[in-house]
């Protein structure tokens, strides 16, 4: 099979927001009127950033979701998404459970596939998508206030969980394993969440790389620091603790360390005015999804990490780096 009936038989859709379809040199976006164009690239190696025994179906799904997670972090809806593919070899099966994934996500968040590029090579899933964001609405990373409150969404560590099982560095039991294991190969995007935010909240980011890192990145923009409840912050690794293995299995540091430098877990952290608590509620709700809040923004530059008591703990924690 080659490269353009590859294409034809699993990338070709019908799309409505590009008038040229797949297949001419260049896609032709146009945001509504009043719309901010939003941009994201995200690319997925094989070995760095999944497993090779990953299912393909899971894979297409992850390779969008880190793309609309960024969206989300933004605030904006999705529009469309272009897919550059290196694949070692042509193989059908995987191909189709790959585009299915792909799909049923994209076609969740009606997000378009409009163009991109296939080669041969070590597989590489590289993904840039396109949202709109009402113009001066988009949250940033630079807009928290010294006061404001942290929350994050959903839960973390549970990627990390999945991924030190995998390495043979820790043992679980198979439930909590295997609830684990689909929150690292499929993450949920946070876009509902995202969206409702607008106008609320003073910051976001999407949790990628981990919370103590990723949270840091808001702070150096936005001129602060920041004092975080670890408490708060263990209590939402839920795979572990809900089954009830979790402190008999997992130590409070091997826990700290999954929540707070864990990455991969797509979730958003962001921050608001302690007068939005009950908008912030509103928004969860809305988009039904779970947030917590775990910590306050300081004048003070810095990230103090302190436990139930208030006492600072000493321990540095440190993000994801692709390159160390």
């Amino acid at each position: 099979m080659g490269e353009f009936e590859l294409i034809e038989r699993f990338f070709k859709r019908t799309a409505s927001r590009n008038p040229l379809g797949v297949g001419d040199d260049c896609a032709l976006l146009a945001p509504a009127p009043g719309m901010q164009l939003a941009v994201s690239t995200d690319m997925l190696v094989e070995g760095r950033h999944f497993l090779s025994t990953v299912d393909p179906s899971a894979l297409g799904h992850k390779a969008l979701a880190v793309n609309l997670s960024d969206l989300a972090a933004c605030g904006a809806t999705p529009l469309a998404f272009s897919l550059a593919l290196a694949l070692p070899r042509v193989d059908e099966s995987w191909l189709e459970g790959f585009s299915r994934g792909l799909f049923a996500l994209a076609d969740a968040h009606g997000c378009e596939l409009v163009g991109g590029d296939t080669t041969q090579g070590p597989l590489n899933i590289c993904i840039s998508v396109f949202g709109e964001v009402p113009a001066g609405q988009a949250l940033l990373r630079s807009g928290a206030r010294a006061g404001d409150d942290i929350y994050v969404s959903g839960t973390l560590g549970d990627a990390r969980l999945a991924l030190e099982v995998f390495r043979g560095r820790l043992s679980v039991a198979a439930d909590v394993f295997e609830a684990a294991r689909i929150r690292m190969e499929q993450p949920t995007p946070r876009v509902g969440l995202g969206q409702a935010l607008r106008g609320i909240a003073t910051s976001a980011i999407d949790v990628s790389d981990g919370l103590a890192g990723d949270l840091g990145h808001v702070l150096r923009q936005s001129g602060l620091g920041a004092r975080v409840e670890t408490t708060a912050a263990m209590g939402l690794l839920a795979a572990a603790a809900d089954s009830g293995a979790g402190a008999g299995v997992l130590s409070t540091e091997t826990r700290l360390e999954l929540v707070l430098a864990g990455g991969d877990d797509y979730e958003l952290v962001f921050t608001a005015p302690a007068s939005a608590r009950e908008a912030i509620q509103a928004a969860a709700a809305a988009s039904k999804t779970p947030v917590t809040r775990i910590g306050r923004t300081e004048a003070e530059p810095g990230l103090r990490l302190v436990d139930a008591q208030g006492t600072l703990l000493q321990r540095r924690y440190t993000s994801f780096d692709h390159f160390a």
